[in-house]
């Protein structure tokens, strides 16, 4: 394995990565990788990461993301290269879907590029337990972390430097798990999340830096978004349901964009009664609605409740989109999740 000796030894975890993973990202010399709309760190450092081992090994690789980049994301170098289509002029030979619980949710680039989607190979790397193997080759872990966690084996697996870039791919993928972790503290973390992290930050991501940037600064027109939200907060059942809703006239009112709204339903699932909390998101345009749903550990199955409505994702962190208004969305999720709330007893 053509390495420098690093200290953190990923060899063992790496061998969970399927050998058909790494002879697909291996033969592909035109790959398109691409994430879901309303990105985050997972979803964009995943992409990013699969493009830059491809082009390690020789290949040319095209980062898309149908939504425009957010801006809290743009301090992570590499962001720069998503592009919102594929390129035309390429003809890609592999197609690598990452952080997607459905194939639907990379967004309108499905459609407007559906000729390219049924032609080529797709693999799909997923750590959503709902996702129903959509790819010619499927590798979905539900214990991983992060999509980034699983991308850093494939990277160790195929003999790859997790330095590549002068430390961008480790950064990537750093960013990624320091998100869907919420900064090592939800329950998805686990002893291979935390040598995976060890072995990135030997790599030189700045592990420090990023938790501060992503977690611990914030523009003040995101502040006050979070202000008006959680000032609406309601609850049922002794406390027990827990909700809020984003309404558009928030965003107008503070000059915020949509994406700002990340990190809400975590500050909601910080009540310290709450076995669920949902925050409810106004859909500009269409009339539905979004939820985002967090749960307790050893409760209810967050899954469980996104899956009455065509969403998904995983046990304590799942969300789904109703094709109603937010009011009716609200009663109709509320009133399922009352009887799973119901159910659990400590």
């Amino acid at each position: 394995m053509n390495r420098a000796q690093p200290a953190v030894d990923l060899t063992a975890y790496a061998a969970a990565v399927p050998d058909e993973v790494v002879a697909r990202l291996r033969g592909g010399r035109r790959v398109l990788t691409i994430c879901h709309e309303n990105p985050e760190a997972d979803a964009l450092g995943s992409a990013l990461a699969v493009s830059l081992l491809v082009e390690a090994n020789g290949g040319v690789a095209t980062p898309v993301c149908a939504d425009p980049m957010p801006a809290m994301y743009k301090f992570m170098p590499g962001m720069d290269r998503f592009r919102r289509t594929p390129d035309d002029s390429i003809d890609y030979d592999l197609l690598v879907v990452g952080d997607c619980g459905e194939l639907e949710r990379i967004g309108p680039v499905l459609e407007s590029h559906r000729e390219l989607f049924d032609r080529v190979p797709i693999l799909d790397i997923d750590h959503h337990i709902s996702n129903p193997l959509f790819g010619a080759v499927d590798w979905v872990d539900a214990t991983s972390s992060a999509t980034c966690e699983m991308v850093a084996l494939v990277v160790w697996k195929m003999g790859l430097p997790l330095t590549l870039a002068d430390g961008m791919l480790a950064t990537a993928l750093a960013g990624g798990i320091v998100m869907d972790t919420g900064n090592f503290q939800h329950p998805n973390v686990t002893p291979r999340t935390l040598v995976v992290m060890a072995a990135l930050k030997e790599a030189g991501a700045d592990l420090s830096e990023l938790a501060r940037m992503l977690y611990r600064s914030k523009p003040n027109t995101q502040l006050a978004l979070f202000g008006r939200v959680l000032a609406r907060i309601a609850s049922q059942m002794d406390g027990r349901l827990v909700w809020s809703t984003l309404e558009l006239g928030d965003l107008a009112a503070t000059g915020a964009t949509s994406a700002e709204s990340e990190g809400l339903v975590d500050l909601l699932s910080q009540s310290n009664t709450a076995e669920v909390a949902i925050l409810f998101k106004e859909v500009a345009g269409n009339g539905s609605t979004r939820i985002s749903v967090r749960t307790r550990d050893g409760g209810v199955d967050a899954t469980r409740l996104t899956g009455q409505f065509g969403g998904g994702g995983h046990a304590r962190a799942a969300g789904a989109t109703l094709a109603l208004p937010v009011d009716e969305g609200r009663k109709a999720v509320l009133a399922a999740a009352a009887p799973l709330v119901a159910a659990v007893k400590r």
